[in-house]
């Protein structure tokens, strides 16, 4: 006979809405990769999230007036929770997967499409998590708080699914040279930056 404690509540998950409004064929699986990736996250970050809206291309009457010009499509929007209304995610289907261009672009974008999918719900749920959850940070240090969590994440998912592929265990051994590399490249370029 199970015993309940006073002021614990028992585990609840709520199945995350995927709506697809999108008339662009998606790649198979499409929402099953979704919620493989909403799986990987911790389920405290995605606390007051309602639904993911898979549409073509997004048209936000509010990105008009922008001050900023965007170039190209935007891939992904967070609407925040507005008074009764919780929050959700809406995906440009026709920026990750580019049916206007030529074929080359076409199948490029095919080819990355989940891997883009993941980085971009990374960042919407980060965002999502600093704005809502995280009352700690400042507005002005959100933008690179949310890169560094959407990297983090984007991280570890892409490890956790290349674990038993030949080019994961060929490569393994090469990372940290390869990473300290980069490191290397990237204060060149900032020096050079610093000097012009």
């Amino acid at each position: 006979m199970a015993i309940k404690t006073a002021g614990i509540r028992s585990v609840k998950t709520s199945e995350l809405k995927i709506e697809n409004q999108s008339t662009i064929a998606l790649p198979k699986d499409t929402e099953e990769n979704i919620r493989k990736i909403f799986a990987h996250l911790p389920t405290e970050h995605q606390r007051g999230l309602e639904r993911i809206r898979l549409v073509d291309f997004i048209n936000n009457p509010q990105l008009k007036n922008s001050p900023v010009p965007i170039k190209g499509d935007l891939p992904g929007l967070y609407h925040p929770k507005i008074q009764n209304k919780n929050a959700w995610l809406e995906i440009s289907v026709g920026a990750l997967l580019q049916p206007t261009e030529n074929f080359g672009k076409r199948w490029m974008a095919k080819t990355s499409f989940k891997s883009n999918l993941a980085g971009l719900i990374f960042s919407l749920v980060g965002q999502h998590y600093y704005l809502t959850l995280r009352h700690s940070v400042k507005r002005g240090n959100l933008e690179p708080q949310i890169r560094q969590y959407a990297q983090k994440n984007l991280k570890d998912w892409s490890e956790k699914q290349t674990a038993n592929s030949r080019r994961a265990k060929l490569f393994k051994p090469l990372r940290p040279y390869m990473e300290r590399w980069a490191k290397w490249l990237n204060k060149k370029a900032a020096n050079a930056q610093k000097k012009t």
